[in-house]
């Protein structure tokens, strides 16, 4: 199973990017480039414990859903989201959250797994981890950016827990 781990230092509160990091209108901005959308389930707002999500989205020229759920929450630690149906046969994202002198230091650790057994093996080491590993890095950086700056405000206005 492959594993992506990515570490991003953000120069902003733990709380504003735990919150961001579970925002699907954000999520929606940084996955831009696939034109992924919610489209049923929790599509807006901050999604929580034991809530699910189904997103459309395009890769490779492919339209395709993917229907996760919150497994775990330890707010603002912790959270880990996990697919329940889509084309993959597994994947486990887990994101952590520490203060760090200020700072907030976001880790990601994402395990996915495709189908068909030995190909999908060599399909996800030749094409899908790094492609996997771009998305979540360019999903990072736009957490970044709107924690960073005032650009978070609107995201979680009306933010649950």
């Amino acid at each position: 199973m492959p594993i992506i781990k990515l570490e991003t230092t953000i120069n902003a509160d733990i709380n504003i990017c735990f919150d961001l990091s579970r925002s699907i209108d954000l999520h929606v901005i940084s996955t831009a480039s696939s034109n992924e959308k919610a489209i049923s389930g929790t599509i807006k707002g901050l999604i929580n414990m034991n809530e699910s999500i189904t997103w459309q989205a395009t890769h490779f020229g492919i339209r395709q859903k993917l229907t996760s759920v919150i497994t775990a929450f330890d707010r603002p630690f912790y959270f880990r989201d996990e697919q329940v149906k889509g084309v993959f046969k597994s994947i486990i994202h887990e994101h952590y959250f520490e203060n760090l002198n200020g700072d907030t230091v976001m880790k990601d650790i994402f395990k996915f797994r495709s189908p068909l057994g030995v190909l999908g093996h060599v399909v996800d080491r030749l094409l899908l981890t790094n492609y996997l590993k771009q998305l979540l890095y360019t999903r990072n950086m736009v957490i970044k950016d709107f924690a960073e700056s005032t650009k978070w405000k609107p995201f979680l206005n009306e933010k649950k827990n």
